[in-house]
């Protein structure tokens, strides 16, 4: 990502109103990493591995190419305390998932899962879904096999590809969220 032409600058200015837009772009030479670029300032991010995709399905590892809005931010409080953001906030319970079957009436939406029910739990081992942002794809209206589950969340150590969402590391996430607000717009692509 050296040769991209953009330069890096992790700083990410705190500000007293979010951002208008950030924007997500692909980095030259592997299209499964990439830049968001948000006030300014540019940090790395990991993208799906199919990249950015304009006709995003269900499974098919594509991060949706778009204009989306934040939803709201989903923490795990028993890891991290609630970081500042203008996002409306919500600490993720055990019991909290997501649906990804487009079978179910509960497609691409939270739901709550019992003790032994399977499914997308945002409770992981890994930190992955410490910070999570649900963007607004495939949101309003909600069409079975579109995609689901695409969030901005934290990145793997190796930055490896996500099943389409955008990942970062937890201090870009942090500098983020301090500026994303509910009409923040996210351009992907």
């Amino acid at each position: 990502m050296e040769n991209s032409g953009i330069s890096i600058a992790y700083p990410i200015n705190l500000r007293d109103r979010p951002l208008s837009a950030i924007w997500v772009r692909a980095a030259a030479g592997d299209p499964r990493r990439g830049w968001l670029l948000a006030g300014g300032q540019a940090v790395p991010v990991a993208l799906g591995r199919s990249s950015i995709i304009a006709n995003k399905r269900e499974g098919d590892g594509g991060t949706p190419k778009g204009i989306f809005r934040p939803r709201q931010l989903w923490w795990r409080a028993d890891r991290h305390p609630k970081p500042r953001t203008f996002l409306p906030s919500r600490a993720i319970r055990p019991e909290d998932a997501w649906c990804e079957d487009p079978h179910s009436r509960h497609y691409n939406r939270p739901l709550r899962l019992g003790r032994g029910d399977e499914g997308d739990r945002l409770t992981r081992d890994d930190h992955l879904y410490d910070f999570i942002v649900e963007i607004d794809h495939n949101t309003s209206p909600r069409i079975a096999g579109l995609g689901s589950a695409v969030f901005l969340h934290l990145a793997r150590d190796n930055f490896g590809p996500t099943a389409g969402c955008v990942s970062m590391t937890k201090p870009a996430m942090l500098r983020l969220l301090q500026q994303l607000g509910p009409q923040t717009r996210i351009v992907i692509g």
